[in-house]
């Protein structure tokens, strides 16, 4: 017999105890972003964020989706949306990458510089 259920806890305490570990480790991933957010690291500080999130959608994805043994059709239904997801990115970077140069003529840029109208004034 096949079923999302076979390998469940059977109390609400083995739950506790299985969830419990995954839910404080994604509180200290949280507590480390946002440590990051005031951290000077320069260049690195998209990196290391990137990689804080990646660790947190495997911990969602693995333990509390229950996506490491799942059934066939769950399994289908977790690529479908990562490929959407990345097809949606392609399609957005595809557009930005294909913009006209902010420089070109006609392009409106905001003024900088000393000559910078006072507040509630348009700076363009």
């Amino acid at each position: 017999m096949t079923g999302l259920g076979e390998a469940a806890p059977a109390g609400a305490m083995a739950i506790w105890r299985r969830l419990l570990p995954v839910w404080a480790a994604l509180l200290a991933l949280l507590g480390a972003t946002l440590a990051l957010a005031y951290a000077p690291l320069g260049r690195f500080s998209l990196v290391v964020a990137l990689g804080i999130a990646v660790a947190k959608a495997l911990l969602v994805v693995l333990l509390f989706m229950q996506l490491r043994k799942p059934d066939p059709l769950l399994r289908l239904t977790a690529f479908a949306s990562l490929l959407f997801v990345a097809f949606m990115l392609i399609l957005t970077f595809a557009d930005v990458l294909t913009r006209a140069a902010p420089t070109q003529a006609g392009t409106v840029l905001p003024r900088s510089g000393p000559d910078l109208p006072a507040m509630g004034r348009r700076a363009f």
